[in-house]
Formats: C-alpha cells, structure tokens, sequence
C-alpha cells in the first residue's frame, strides 16, 4: 500500500512520508509564513524598510499621540525582535519616528510616528491589503474564520 505523496513532500522534493502529521502541519505553517512574508516584502522593501519596520510603524500609529515605549512596541511585534533599538534607530534616521526620553522616567524611551510614517502607511494600505486578500481568496471567508480559530488555539497552548 502506497501512500500518497502530499503538496508540501512535493514542493519540498522530499520523498520519505512525514514522521507525523503535526510535523507536517509544522512545516506547511513554516512554509506557508515564508510564502506570505516574501510576497509582503516584495511591496514594503521597494519602499526603503522592512516587514518588522512596517510592523512597528503600524503600531506607532495606534498608539496616537500619547506614543508608546520601547519595551511595548518589543511586546507587540508580530515576529519577535530582538534589536527593537536597532529597528528604531534605522526608522528614527528615515525620519519616520521620533523618540523621546520620558520625563517621568528617564529610564523610558517613548516612540512616536512622524507624518513621514503616517504618509509611508497609507501609501501602503491599499497594496498590502489587496495583496493579502488575494493570498487568502483560495479559502472562504467561512474557512478564514475557521483557520484563525485553529491558529489562536495552537498559540493558546504555549501559554
């Protein structure tokens, strides 16, 4: 009895069967992320940052006004960053955040978004979110739902 060769064993050219189905899962989650994140750069790098500078100027911009600090912007990455300092220096020397000692505490530094940045998100709204929706269109929106519950309880088990 012959199994049948799945998608991923075949775009990867591997030919022995997976040791398990979750290392499967694994590996179609890895491969699948490297596939989005590659078609996302290609639209922000062209604009001189990267997807994890993209990610923090998108969250300097929810912060408004009252701007965020450092460490916060660290915790709410999407892909964990280590130098969040460097990111923010490379962003600072693009114009594109300011940064602030915070009176109150000068161990705190607070991260706003300039105007730059502001103008460099809206620039790329429409393309991102055009582009995402077309990576998504192979599932229903019903599907869609129905993965991002999955997802949350995946992530929900490393807590």
């Amino acid at each position: 009895m012959s199994e049948k060769r799945s998608s991923l064993r075949a775009e990867i050219r591997q030919n022995k069967p997976f040791q398990s189905p979750a290392q499967e899962l694994i590996l179609a989650l890895f491969r699948t992320s490297d596939l989005l994140e590659r078609r996302l750069a290609q639209l922000v790098e062209p604009r001189g940052i990267s997807l994890q500078q993209y990610n923090v100027l998108r969250i300097l911009r929810g912060a408004g006004q009252d701007g965020t600090p450092t460490l916060d912007i660290a915790d709410r990455m999407i892909q964990k960053a280590p130098g969040i300092t460097r990111l923010l220096d490379k962003l600072a020397a693009k114009r594109l955040v300011r940064r602030e000692r915070s009176s109150d505490d000068r161990r705190q530094v607070l991260c706003w978004i300039t105007d730059a940045g502001l103008r460099l998100l809206a620039d790329l709204e429409q393309p991102l979110t055009k582009s995402g929706t077309r990576a998504m269109d192979p599932l229903t929106a019903t599907e869609q739902r129905h993965l991002i519950a999955l997802l949350e309880r995946v992530r929900g088990g490393f807590d």
